[in-house]
């Protein structure tokens, strides 16, 4: 295995990190939406970002 195909292999994301990826892009106008899903994919965003905020701020009280 060369050296490319361990590095992307490393970072690859799978199920979970392509849900992250796909809660944060403009949604599809081709699929039908309602309110609640709406709501609970902008509660998700706020959820996501809460938790990389408390978890930056816990990483940087650790190591200082």
């Amino acid at each position: 295995m060369s050296e490319k195909n361990k590095v992307q292999e490393f970072f690859k994301l799978g199920e979970v990190g392509n849900y992250f990826v796909r809660v944060f892009q403009k949604p599809d106008p081709d699929k039908p939406s309602n309110f609640n899903l709406r709501m609970m994919h902008g509660i998700n965003k706020i959820s996501i970002l809460i938790f990389l905020f408390a978890l930056i701020v816990w990483t940087i009280k650790r190591f200082l």
